[in-house]
């Protein structure tokens, strides 16, 4: 999808992606298991949230040069606003109207909001000339002392194994707040509150990022991170864990936002259109691979305590990654290098 809007535009792509989600939402209120399979699997997940997401951080990421962090954490924030809002709207309407007619609902609200909107969306604007700061470095140069494509695949890599611990929590807070005694009602504030806080707190990351650059800010965030997951591992009480899951939210949230930035720093603003998706692919697969594998932990082990201490050890490895990479920006390239000598 971010080579086809590199291509056409971000306003075809996110259409697509609209219509898409209304699609998948109608065929997957019909009950049946394959119903549910296409309808979230290929239409509102590969073809809905494909065509949205990247090529929608990919677009903006063009129209701003000073507060591109801020632009880009402001436009991802929206996941943060729907997972702190839509729960509890669902729950009531799956407790009035049921399931099924809430999802068509939902389908139905998503054509009549996001394509209009979609089809409002400014074309994306005209590439910086050659040799311009705006158009980043030239093509074909090493990055950090690196094969261009290497240094992407780093980055990637890194965003994937922080992405591990970062799904975790997100994805298994109320189960974990019902393994302690704690009751579900209680553990779905704790992930309201977690994403609320995330929120409030990307929009400050992007700030910072603006000031220190898009890599020491990924860093900077995964070192938040990787306290958070030690205080969810060493933390058991209810007023501990409302605590924690606010810090958590404050310490992630500014992290894939980061990664993006990076690439737009460190590559051309030409290639952006392909090198943001497959980072962000990376990403959100290792949003998948963490949430699957702390469920799959908890199923062999009987206790969220394994998935914790793995998810701290694949952000420890994210940090070895983005801590080497940003030496080699702080060094500079003659000592880029020599490192690679």
């Amino acid at each position: 999808m971010g080579w086809i809007a590199g291509r056409s535009s971000a306003r075809l792509t996110s259409l697509l992606g609209g219509a898409m989600i209304a699609a998948g939402c109608a065929l997957a209120a019909g009950g049946a298991a394959w119903q549910l399979v296409l309808g979230y699997g290929l239409l509102v997940g590969l073809l809905g949230n494909g065509a949205l997401y990247a090529p929608l951080m990919t677009h903006v990421s063009h129209w701003f040069d000073r507060r591109r962090g801020t632009a880009i954490a402001l436009v991802s924030s929206g996941q943060y606003v729907a997972g702190a809002l839509w729960p509890s709207l669902f729950e009531r309407a799956v407790a009035g109207f049921g399931w099924q007619r809430t999802m068509l609902g939902y389908g139905l609200l998503t054509a009549v909001v996001i394509m209009p909107i979609a089809a409002w969306l400014r074309p994306p604007p005209a590439l910086p000339a050659a040799g311009s700061a705006a158009a980043g470095p030239p093509a074909g140069r090493r990055v950090l002392g690196l094969p261009a494509n290497a240094a992407l695949l780093l980055l990637a890599v890194a965003s994937f194994l922080c992405c591990i611990p970062m799904a975790m929590p997100a994805a298994h807070l109320v189960a974990f707040c019902g393994d302690l005694g704690i009751a579900a009602r209680q553990g779905a504030l704790m992930l309201s509150l977690l994403l609320a806080m995330a929120f409030l707190a990307r929009q400050a990351w992007g700030w910072v990022a603006d000031r220190i650059g898009g890599l020491n800010t990924a860093l900077a965030g995964n070192l938040f991170q990787a306290a958070g997951m030690v205080a969810f591992l060493a933390t058991q009480d209810e007023a501990g864990l409302f605590l924690v899951a606010g810090l958590f939210g404050l310490g992630f949230s500014g992290i894939v936002p980061a990664y993006v930035l990076a690439v737009r720093e460190l590559f051309p603003a030409a290639e952006a259109a392909w090198r943001v998706p497959c980072l962000l692919f990376l990403s959100l697969s290792g949003m998948a691979a963490g949430a699957w594998l702390a469920g799959f932990l908890y199923d062999g082990f009987g206790s969220y305590a394994v998935a914790w201490r793995v998810g701290i050890a694949a952000n420890l490895a994210a940090l070895a990654i983005l801590a080497a990479l940003a030496l080699r920006q702080r060094g500079g390239p003659r000592a880029a290098l020599g490192m690679v000598g």
